[in-house]
């Protein structure tokens, strides 16, 4: 069996992540500020403010283990949403295979007039969420027997929220797809306070001619109804697409 995998640079990205968050922008009900503020900060800008928030409080950071660090984010409204952390993991695979940043090839089809389009010009990152990265100025519907690492899953729907996944690795038996290694920032119900984040899963090819959402489910050791990230994808519209600039 084969496996293809993001670059090195990307997989650093994602390990970067492990420990941060799901940031819930409508939960906070924050609409404008600093990009760590409203779920979109890079690693780097995460870690800065959350050293900042310590020195104001007082705490001291070396006394903290991954468990209290993640506390301490959550307590202080500091994470990470979906499409924030997808962009900064393909931002790096694009550098990765010479493309530059993705701020170079978006194109933002929502942003209304000439002030918002030249906001999301300057602004990209807050600036791009699961529908900008879903649209065909942008991606590209693929059959799942051409799924390669990089490109992403997205979920549109009118009931919850909308929601993006990126793959990360794909385990391939005789060049045909076989299982699908995806990662993505994400509050389960179950996750309770303290437990959400960052989570991997996997997708078990059963049928290429079928859907994705026909397929074969599993994350944090659940399937079928008990898997939340499953059933989220079969109440939306659920594709398997390409950033324009991977072909």
């Amino acid at each position: 069996m084969n496996t293809q995998v993001l670059s090195e640079a990307a997989l650093r990205v994602i390990e970067a992540y492990k420990d941060v968050p799901y940031f819930n922008n409508k939960t906070t009900g924050r609409r404008a500020g600093l990009k760590v503020e409203i779920g979109k900060g890079s690693h780097k800008e995460i870690f800065e403010e959350v050293e900042h928030k310590a020195i104001l409080q007082k705490r001291d950071l070396r006394s903290f283990n991954p468990k209290d660090l993640k506390k301490f984010m959550v307590e202080n409204d500091i994470g990470i949403e979906c499409s924030g952390f997808v962009y900064y993991v393909l931002n790096e695979e694009s550098n990765s295979r010479r493309k530059g940043n993705l701020d170079k090839y978006l194109r933002f089809p929502f942003s209304s007039g000439i002030i918002g389009s030249i906001r999301a010009k300057l602004r990209p990152i807050e600036n791009t969420d699961v529908k900008t990265f879903a649209h065909d100025l942008n991606s590209k519907v693929i059959q799942v027997k051409a799924v390669q690492a990089g490109d992403i899953i997205t979920m549109v729907s009118n009931t919850e929220r909308d929601h993006i996944l990126v793959v990360y690795k794909i385990d391939f038996e005789n060049a045909v797809p076989k299982t699908l290694h995806y990662t993505h920032a994400v509050a389960w119900p179950t996750d309770g306070e303290f437990g959400h984040g960052i989570h991997k899963g996997k997708i078990e090819i059963i049928d290429n001619g079928k859907s994705l959402v026909e397929q074969r489910w599993i994350e944090l050791e659940k399937e079928g109804e008990e898997n939340y990230t499953h059933m989220r994808a079969k109440k939306s519209v659920t594709e398997l697409r390409r950033l324009n600039w991977f072909n």
